[in-house]
């Protein structure tokens, strides 16, 4: 078996950008991944701005902590101000452009107005004292996102900054999913003796629209060969990569495994990996004439799946197993194609407040939260059919092999915050 990070270098190894492109507007842009630099068109701010509801004043014109100046203008946040006359202030409120000739800003709190129109300005400022220079935040020309970038909403904030309407954007994946298991039952339909719920089509559902990612749910596939090569097939025609839940083991009712191999080549299979080890990657080939369902590029066929063949990921049926993998390999495998570089979670050296029992010999990752001390806590049954636990747990602790956890320990923490979305 493959480590965990063998098995992930290999799958992101074959995960080469899509390089397929759209363009949207800003406003709809959150989530999506950014296909070229944003380049700021003007600075920001764009003129010397205030930075404080207060007075703007010349230097040479304060004499002492108590000098009384007229006002002779008051200049609101987006009104052009004219030059400040000598020996008088302007009022000047939050975000107001610097009025010409003014040196620094007094804040209203050091000031006292009068009713005669004058105001006594009781603080000796230094230079440039609250004023926001022009181009302090943003030069006009600077590379402000770079593409690769998945934008979030100050990323968007950001570009809109610049007055920025527009954006070009990777495609969203088109992600095929099915469910094999004749156990499998939807809720809301009697449950039939020896059947479960199929938590899973919920669970990989969420996680995917989470990525922005065009969905098509083929549901529960019937337990035989036939029925999921068929499955397959139609999958590849127009989707980029195909995922599945359950059957990549080796059972006699474990049809996935054999039925990719039938229809494209299985590349991965088996990680030394605790909840995860039936973890596959591989490639279903499409279709004669259908790679242009996905506008595949030449630079996509040439590198084989995206092109004539479509991506195929099979993860584990129980449910912790599924959720697991999808974290450490799907998420980022699905970044990667759609122009992400740096995809690797994060990771938080934080005490463990637990002792494991054993340790195991392979990669395990062990639910847990984090408690009111600020260390860690993990859930008391690893098993990876307790779905309770991904709710009750904060995130996962990366443990290595043959490592068996001290209380009092530093141990890796990858957060569920940045692992779901």
């Amino acid at each position: 078996m493959l480590s965990t990070q063998e098995a992930l270098d290999a799958v992101l190894g074959a995960a080469r950008a899509l390089g397929r492109h759209e363009t949207v507007d800003t406003l709809a842009a959150n989530g999506r991944v950014l296909a070229a630099d944003v380049i700021a068109t003007l600075d920001v701010p764009p003129m010397d701005t205030s930075a404080m509801d207060g007075y703007a004043v010349r230097l040479s014109d304060l004499r002492d902590a108590e000098t009384v100046l007229p006002v002779s203008q008051r200049i609101p946040a987006g009104h052009a101000p004219a030059p400040l006359a000598e020996g008088t202030a302007a009022r000047i409120f939050t975000g107001a452009p610097v009025p010409p000739g003014a040196d620094a800003i007094v804040m209203q709190e050091q000031c006292e107005a009068r009713e005669d129109g004058k105001v006594v300005i009781r603080h000796m400022p230094a230079a440039g004292e609250f004023i926001n220079r022009q181009g302090a935040d943003i030069r006009r020309g600077s590379v402000i996102l770079a593409a690769g970038t998945r934008l979030r909403a100050q990323s968007l904030g950001l570009a809109a900054s610049v007055g920025i309407a527009k954006l070009q954007v990777a495609r969203r994946l088109r992600v095929a999913v099915f469910f094999t298991g004749d156990e499998l039952t939807m809720p809301g339909e009697p449950l039939r003796e020896g059947g479960i719920y199929n938590s899973n089509r919920f669970v990989l559902r969420s996680l995917l629209e989470n990525l922005g990612c065009e969905m098509t749910d083929y549901g529960i596939v019937p337990d035989n060969l036939a029925a999921t090569r068929a499955i397959l097939r139609d999958a590849a025609r127009g989707n980029d990569l195909i995922i599945t839940s359950g059957g990549v083991s080796v059972g006699e009712e474990d049809h996935v495994k054999p039925a990719v191999e039938a229809e494209g080549r299985l590349n991965l299979w088996q990680i030394a990996l605790k909840p995860g080890k039936p973890l596959a990657y591989g490639e279903v080939n499409r279709p004669r004439g259908a790679s242009d369902a996905t506008n595949a590029t030449d630079a996509s066929r040439e590198h084989g799946a995206g092109g004539d063949t479509a991506h195929f990921i099979g993860l584990p049926g129980n449910p912790v197993s599924s959720f697991v993998t999808f974290l450490l390999f799907v998420r980022p495998f699905i970044l990667r194609l759609q122009g992400v570089a740096d995809v690797a979670p994060r990771r938080i050296a934080m005490r463990a407040d637990f002792t494991q029992k054993k340790a195991d010999r392979r990669n395990e990752f062990v639910r847990a939260r984090v408690n009111d001390q600020g260390g860690l806590e993990a859930f008391p049954n690893q098993s990876s059919a307790v779905l309770t636990s991904t709710v009750w747990g904060d995130g996962l602790i990366d443990n290595p092999p043959g490592h068996r956890i001290e209380a009092g320990q530093t141990v890796a923490f990858l957060p569920f915050s940045d692992l779901l979305y």
